[in-house]
């Protein structure tokens, strides 16, 4: 009988693991995303691969680890926005075999199955190419509005961040620039900047960044590119360079998880979740199999 492959994103629950280790503890989701692309030495081609709806499937493999991991107990989520290792996750090294019977154990807890050999690829290789954990639905909203009502409505959203004087440029456009306004860093400090709103499925490239700069270029302190997209590796990198004026990168999944940070066009819905581990230590019969009486 052939065997199959195992997700890839189980190949991950170590990853995220040492990522946040190396983080100290904890990390923002970005940054145990880069972390893990480091480590693992992660090509430019794979990590610009995208689901169908557009967002990144390296990312999204990530978070789907990410989220076993916190089933299992081993990532700490009460801190919104941060991924905190549990003290268990801190002593915790996974093989790719005991990954497996994280998602196996899941399985069978959710799912009601009783025997003991399912093939978990059955289940969860479908995840892969689930569009991103997180909510999806905001980004194909978000993909769908009509191209200026997309520009007003990022100016709402810097608005709603914190940003003043926030105004979008006429229909006929200055080389890209979809946008400006200020942003107070504290009562002596403000920074001018300039944004350009890109409402697509597609790679913004490393030329496009290039290209945006030279229009901020002495106009203003700082550069907003925010798409529904994603950016190319080489863009992550040009925006980021030495030397010259700053782009910030704000793509679909950031740009959901900015909408939901000040619930603009969301709502706060609670959801109790099962503490499957809580109820585990009451669950004698097994525990007096495992001890051996």
């Amino acid at each position: 009988m052939k065997k199959h492959k195992s997700a890839e994103y189980i190949q991950l629950f170590g990853s995220v693991l040492d990522a946040l280790r190396e983080l100290g503890g904890s990390g923002s989701p970005q940054e145990v995303i880069e972390k893990i692309a480091k480590i693992k030495n992660i090509s430019d081609e794979k990590r610009e691969e995208t689901l169908k709806n557009g967002t990144s499937k390296f990312d999204n493999q990530v978070r789907w680890a990410r989220q076993y991991l916190m089933w299992e107990g081993l990532i700490d989520n009460s801190k919104r926005g941060i991924w905190i290792l549990t003290p268990n996750g801190q002593k915790t090294h996974l093989t790719e075999k005991e990954s497996h019977d994280i998602v196996l154990k899941r399985t069978r807890l959710n799912r009601k199955i009783k025997t003991e050999n399912d093939n978990i690829n059955n289940e969860t290789e479908l995840n892969d190419d689930t569009e991103n954990f997180e909510n999806n639905s905001l980004l194909d909203i978000l993909k769908n509005i009509d191209p200026i009502g997309f520009e007003h409505l990022c100016k709402m959203l810097l608005r709603e961040h914190g940003f003043e004087n926030v105004e979008v440029t006429q229909i006929t456009r200055d080389e890209g620039i979809d946008g400006y306004g200020t942003l107070k860093i504290n009562p002596f400090i403000s920074m001018r900047i300039i944004f350009q709103c890109k409402r697509y499925k597609k790679i913004v490239s490393r030329a496009h960044i290039g290209d945006f700069r030279n229009a901020v270029m002495g106009r203003a302190d700082k550069g907003i590119i925010i798409t529904t997209g994603t950016f190319s590796e080489d863009a992550k990198r040009e925006a980021g360079r030495d030397g010259v004026i700053p782009i910030e990168l704000i793509d679909g999944q950031k740009l959901v998880e900015l909408f939901q940070e000040v619930e603009l066009g969301v709502k706060t819905k609670t959801i109790y979740e099962i503490d499957y581990n809580f109820f585990d230590q009451f669950n004698l019969k097994n525990n007096k199999q495992k001890n051996g009486t």
